[in-house]
């Protein structure tokens, strides 16, 4: 499987495990919910889907590294117990609740949720001492005579020994009582999301060419050298970063991240190119609608791989754009539920001030509750924060302009929560424009080229472009989009009646 299906396999096994009947018995006794076993390659995203699927669903996450464990504070402490057996005394050994399982316990605590994943990476590189408790744990879900609250799906992820030289292999007793799912990676998987998390245009245009780059493990004279998934994003969010400080990413730079000096020079070329063509061919004029009729010369003459990274700069710059757009979207949102509440506790008698800072108060703690359940994905935080820093400027507005009435604290709040719905417009008007120049210069450079099925293929790939084309429209990619699913329409008859062809010319043999 690539880590986009793992991650529906994982949430479709959860969902099951949590399923209940008429009596409120889990339909899958916990006895039978096997613990899940992702095995792949490091770097590839196993760490990351616990954490949406997490969030996507509303349970807890714990996660631990196992390899930083020891015997000790992963299966807990012996102590000596008294016991009576047949009227005579024992002293029996017990063990303190593991670190692993009190965590778990301290989290349904803190947040109320009483369902979540325990998720316990490079569970099979554990040490010699600790490997025979973990082992026990896939199987009978304890740790000593500590066992794991029902409700919890055990969700492991290993690497499989070409990748790593200290992996012990599972014997067929514990393979026969976990839930195994091989993961490999998938670029257009991993472009996906890269897309959607907004990671840096060089990167994802970078190994749009080269493919091959994306994912690679060698064993060299020099030692193991090697490209992941995990490294791209990490080199992306410092490329961003590096930008904004106006700092210089060298190939040295790159190769701390991209463990394999040929790849790493070769995207630090790259990225020297990909600054290059963003002053050559002036992208801001582009995105504005003025652009010089050498640059439309000069694209159209260009390598393939050159026009490439142009669109890519291009589709970058609008992805950002509509990106912006959707959260702004659903910050109004969120918003008009909060005022909507506000309305309603004004209308109630609460102090006005009061009102607003009790819905402040009442989002950052279901942020914390969030972060103390693992559910806090960047962009979910961001949105959040966005909207109590509104709250909060509303709650301080009403306090310097002394609205305490009812109906002239709404109506105030009414007028601000507006500027918010312009300001969406605004984005989105400014967007719709910068979209609208990308497909006019393209199609001036390019006509009716594969080029322009390129650029609206990766329009409608993105999750945040094709939200926007969506909901705001674009017509010149609506219009591209007919001619393609026409030509794809036509190549499908064509193959139908070549299809028929061969099956009666078959039968004339016959």
């Amino acid at each position: 499987m690539n880590i986009k299906q793992a991650k529906q396999e994982v949430t479709n096994t959860l969902k099951a495990y949590l399923a209940k009947d008429s009596l409120g018995n889990y339909r899958i006794p916990p006895v039978r919910q096997r613990p899940i076993l992702l095995m792949g390659p490091p770097g590839v995203g196993k760490t990351q889907i616990m954490e949406q699927i997490a969030a996507e669903t509303g349970v807890g996450l714990v996660a631990y590294t196992i390899t930083h464990h020891t015997r000790q504070s992963a299966v807990g402490l012996p102590f000596i117990e008294k016991r009576v057996y047949g009227g005579e005394e024992y002293s029996v050994t017990e063990y303190t609740m593991s670190e692993i399982l009190a965590s778990v316990y301290g989290l349904m605590e803190k947040t109320g949720l009483r369902e979540g994943i325990l998720f316990l990476d490079e569970i099979n590189c554990v040490s010699e001492t600790l490997a025979p408790m973990m082992l026990q744990f896939l199987q009978c879900k304890t740790f000593g005579n500590q066992r794991l609250p029902e409700g919890w799906l055990i969700a492991a992820a290993g690497n499989p020994p070409e990748y790593n030289r200290s992996v012990r292999d599972f014997d067929v007793v514990t393979l026969d009582r976990v839930k195994r799912i091989d993961v490999q990676e998938d670029f257009a998987v991993w472009k996906e999301y890269a897309r959607q998390k907004g990671l840096h245009g060089a990167v994802i245009s970078y190994l749009d060419i080269k493919k091959e780059n994306f994912y690679r493990i060698e064993t060299t004279a020099e030692g193991i050298q090697f490209a992941t998934a995990r490294g791209w994003e990490d080199l992306s969010e410092l490329l961003a970063v590096y930008e904004a400080l106006g700092l210089k990413a060298d190939w040295e730079v790159v190769g701390q991240y991209i463990q394999m000096p040929r790849v790493a020079r070769d995207f630090a070329n790259y990225l020297e190119l990909y600054n290059k063509y963003q002053k050559i061919y002036h992208v801001d004029e582009i995105l504005k609608g003025t652009w010089r009729p050498v640059s439309v010369r000069e694209l159209r003459a260009a390598s393939f791989d050159e026009k490439l990274s142009v669109m890519g700069l291009l589709l970058s710059r609008v992805s950002e754009g509509a990106r912006d757009v959707r959260q702004q979207d659903a910050l109004c949102e969120n918003l008009h539920a909060a005022l909507t509440a506000f309305k309603e506790a004004a209308a109630s008698g609460v102090e006005t001030a009061e009102a607003m800072g009790a819905l402040a108060r009442s989002r950052r703690e279901a942020l914390r509750r969030a972060g103390d359940a693992g559910q806090v994905e960047k962009q979910r935080q961001t949105l959040a924060l966005l909207e109590i820093s509104a709250l909060e400027d509303y709650r301080r507005r009403l306090m310097e302009e002394g609205l305490t009435a009812p109906e002239g604290a709404v109506e105030a709040v009414r007028g601000w929560f507006g500027q918010e719905v312009e300001k969406r417009s605004a984005l989105a008007r400014e967007t719709k424009a910068e979209l609208d120049h990308a497909f006019a210069f393209l199609e001036e450079a390019f006509g009716q080229g594969q080029e322009l099925v390129i650029f609206v293929t990766e329009l409608t790939a993105g999750l945040d472009t094709s939200w926007f084309i969506e909901v705001f429209g674009c017509d010149a990619y609506f219009r591209h989009n007919r001619e393609l699913l026409f030509d794809d329409t036509r190549r499908r008859i064509r193959e139908k009646i070549q299809a028929a062809k061969a099956e009666e010319q078959e039968k004339c043999h016959d």
